[in-house]
């Protein structure tokens, strides 16, 4: 069976008029790293079906735990009620977030959680309670309206998350829609520096992908930005918000990118790997003191006015403790290390020195490949080629699902990868870019200035 096959499934950030003519795999069952279509092909998921994968499809364990979950009640509202897993969930992501140094449970520490049902939703929680905070907190300061957020940047596709971002392919035509917000150059720390000095007492909050931009082509920043960022908020008394959706739970060869700066943020947004890629799941992590800015009595309306009707679903919770679980017992991250040096290495020898590769970005399990036309003279391939789309049509024919952002070729396998199924996956994509560029190799009319 094809996807041309029925047209009326309407892709997410899918061309549907091209979609419609490709034999697009129809994915029947999965299995540690791999995926399995209908006609019984099978793929190495090269992309962690997009990037929320984290112990493989069909883990033994967290198939259990949501087993279990479904003899017990599949969903029941957090209007009013509450149940066991969201709430020793919560106990276990507090254990496990950022923690200040000297370690103590107060102003800088993440101690509290909301949960939601998508990255998106979880930037847009912390937008919200910035807001709210600043206009009825017993440190209310009604002035701070205002954001800050990166060129480039990627938060989600809800209308709050939007305006933060900094993509215009995909954020510009609903600018109508949008709220403004100051942008700094991707790792500018005078460019930050600047905007809160002169609009400090405007701005709620500073919002940042850490490490690496993923939507962006999986841009890195550079070393010391985000610790850069983390003083200037408390310098100005501005809130700090890291968006982990992307770069948590051991992307990065850390739980948490903020990890490798020694960061704590005022709000950490998670969610793709939080359930281990399984059931929808999303939290907004924050500090105590932000939590008690919404107390009051009823009448003082100070409740934060926010919520979804799966909030916390009691089947996502327990796959994500299931994962947890697994994280502890698998030694996941501490495994993941030779892995990563691996990887480095495989990109270094079979990627790197392909001729229409103009860069290879990674840290830690996140990898995106630039192709170029023409990389020695800054020239990249007309957009009318799709190269990375190519790519991506090569590759599934090899055994590979792989995903581009324009021309740059992402790579972002599950951490439970083994040695073996790291360096297939690496070849196939090697593979994929020489045959694809080879393909389009005909002259200067497939160029365009970088």
């Amino acid at each position: 069976m094809t996807a041309s096959i029925d047209a009326t499934f309407w892709h997410p950030f899918t061309q549907m008029k091209g979609w419609k003519a490709e034999a697009a795999p129809m994915i029947e069952s999965g299995e540690g790293v791999w995926l399995t279509d209908t006609e019984g092909r099978r793929y190495l998921d090269g992309t962690s079906s997009l990037w929320c994968n984290v112990h493989g499809h069909r883990h033994p364990e967290i198939d259990a735990a949501v087993r279990s979950q479904l003899d017990r009640v599949a969903h029941t509202t957090t209007l009013g009620l509450s149940h066991s897993p969201a709430e020793e969930l919560a106990r276990r992501l507090i254990q496990i977030a950022p923690r200040p140094f000297p370690l103590e449970r107060g102003r800088g520490a993440l101690s509290r959680v909301f949960y939601s049902d998508s990255g998106s939703t979880a930037v847009e929680v912390a937008l919200k309670m910035a807001f709210q905070y600043w206009q009825q907190a017993p440190d209310a300061c009604p002035s701070r309206t205002a954001f800050v957020s990166l060129e480039d940047a990627y938060h989600g596709d809800t209308v709050g998350s939007v305006s933060v971002g900094g993509i215009d392919l995909f954020h510009s035509l609903y600018r109508p829609l949008l709220f403004d917000s100051y942008k700094i150059a991707p790792g500018d720390g005078e460019g930050l520096a600047d905007v809160l000095f002169h609009h400090g007492d405007e701005i709620a909050a500073v919002v940042v992908e850490p490490a690496v931009q993923g939507a962006a082509g999986i841009k890195l920043q550079p070393p010391g930005f985000l610790r850069t960022a983390r003083e200037l908020c408390d310098r100005h008394g501005v809130f700090l918000i890291c968006d982990e959706v992307a770069t948590g739970f051991g992307r990065t060869g850390r739980m948490f990118a903020c990890e490798h700066e020694g960061v704590v943020p005022d709000f950490l947004c998670i969610g793709k790997g939080l359930s281990g890629g399984y059931l929808p799941l999303a939290a907004t992590l924050t500090t105590e003191r932000v939590y008690e800015g919404f107390l009051g009595e009823h009448e003082d309306l100070r409740t934060f006015f926010h919520g979804h009707t799966y909030t916390a679903n009691p089947l996502a919770c327990a796959a994500a403790l299931a994962s947890l679980d697994v994280f502890e017992r698998e030694r996941t991250l501490e495994r993941l290390g030779l892995k990563i040096a691996l990887f480095g290495q495989l990109l270094r020898s079979l990627v790197e020195p392909l001729p229409h590769v103009a860069e290879v970005r990674r840290l830690g399990f996140m990898c995106g490949i630039e192709l170029a036309a023409d990389p020695a003279r800054g020239l990249a391939y007309q957009p009318g080629l799709r190269m990375g789309h190519e790519v991506t049509l090569e590759a599934r024919s090899r055994g590979a699902i792989v995903r581009p952002l324009g021309d740059v070729v992402v790579l972002m396998p599950p951490l439970s990868i083994t040695p073996d199924e790291l360096e297939e996956l690496v070849e196939i994509t090697a593979d994929s870019i020489a045959a694809a560029t080879e393909q389009a190799a005909t002259g200067e009319t497939y160029l365009r200035a970088a």
